[in-house]
């Protein structure tokens, strides 16, 4: 145990991660079955840390409802206008007391890091990316920061990019003008303050929809096997694979790991599963279907002779046979339905996003964006 409290910015509207956030904050996206932020939150806790505020805003009543299922007594603050990560920073500043370390509720970043970090007084937590043009690209000195700019063009592949995680003392905290944390780092820079620079082990964002996936996979890496339920003598279960309470997976069925399969699931016969699903809640996959890095939330069903394949798919869509959702291209996301999405037989999807309560009648290719509430004939 020890003083330093954590700071988790949550308030933001994650527009670029749409049609996923029109019904939840982005910290509430699930990435192996459980919300971005419960990740977040765990690794504080591994950290050692027990004082944390998390600032919410947009639709901050189910993360509160959230946090207050939490098994980690979470303050909570409100940034009532989204006006950038520093003020959100500032909305806590009445509650802090100590070093405090800060980390978005959208990224992900392993305890050991946050431990290294803790040692520092004011910080910040870097690591290479391999497109760090969408970032804040980090130049320095013998591991001291000396300057962030902010999604810079034709930089090379491999560069340290801002995790977006740091640790302030108390008076750098309470003295916040600014709107955004580059614009803090860069007025400490500029006041001859030494920002050592932290490198991160394990670090993933969630900017852009195929981050999401991402982030699926290196935490389906940790993912323990269990198994509950109703499991057929002959289904074949290979690597980890957690099962929920009350599925039932039908003969023939091949899982392979690393996979969840949330409670109350009906799954086969003969489907074959992994590696890197997440599948929720009540989730029906019928016979012969094939998935592959996925995320399927709860309450949806996949219809049988389907091919889903780097796939995200909202709560409640209802898919009928033949889906055959995933991509051209390597590296890109595959397909992304919304929440409450119908999809008739023999549709094809690739590359497309379909927005939330659309409806798309069979036998038709979707590799566009297909606004909400949209009927497709």
């Amino acid at each position: 145990m020890n003083d330093i409290q954590a700071v988790i910015l949550a308030a933001g509207e994650g527009t670029r991660l749409r049609p996923l956030t029109k019904n939840r904050p982005k910290v509430m996206l699930p990435v192996a079955n459980r919300p971005i932020l419960e990740h977040v939150l765990n690794s504080v806790v591994a950290a050692g840390i027990r004082d944390i505020t998390v600032v919410a805003g947009y639709k901050k009543e189910q993360l509160i409802k959230f946090l207050n299922t939490y098994p980690v007594p979470v303050q909570v603050v409100i940034q009532e206008k989204q006006l950038g990560t520093a003020h959100a920073l500032s909305q806590a500043k009445e509650l802090i007391h100590t070093k405090t370390i800060v980390l978005f509720g959208d990224n992900y970043v392993d305890p050991e890091s946050l431990r290294m970090l803790m040692e520092k007084e004011n910080a910040i937590l870097v690591a290479p990316h391999t497109s760090p043009s969408k970032y804040g690209v980090i130049s320095g000195n013998e591991g001291i920061l000396t300057g962030i700019v902010e999604k810079p063009k034709n930089i090379e592949p491999g560069a340290l990019v801002s995790c977006g995680v740091c640790i302030f003392t108390p008076d750098v905290i309470n003295n916040i003008q600014e709107r955004d944390l580059p614009d803090l780092l860069e007025k400490l820079i500029l006041s001859g303050m030494k920002i050592p620079l932290v490198l991160a082990k394990d670090w993933q964002d969630a900017i852009y929809l195929k981050d999401l996936l991402q982030i699926n996979i290196q935490l389906l890496k940790q993912v323990k096997s269990k198994t509950s339920g109703i499991i057929d003598k002959k289904v074949t279960i290979q690597g980890h694979v957690s099962i929920g309470n009350n599925t039932t997976i039908g003969p023939g069925t091949v899982i392979c790991g690393p996979v969840i399969i949330g409670e109350n699931c009906t799954i086969g016969p003969n489907v074959c599963i992994g590696p890197y699903v997440s599948i929720g809640l009540r989730v029906t996959i019928e016979p012969l279907t094939y998935l592959k890095n996925s995320i399927i939330m709860n309450d949806s069903d996949i219809g049988s002779h389907s091919r889903v394949v780097d796939t995200i798919m909202g709560e409640g869509c209802k898919c009928r046979d033949h889906l055959a959702a995933g991509s051209v291209k390597e590296g890109e996301i595959g397909a992304v339905l919304g929440d409450r999405v119908t999809i008739g037989p023999f549709t094809v999807v690739t590359e497309g996003i379909i927005g939330n309560n659309a409806v798309v009648e069979g036998g038709k290719i979707i590799d566009k964006i297909i606004l909400d509430n949209t009927l497709v004939i």
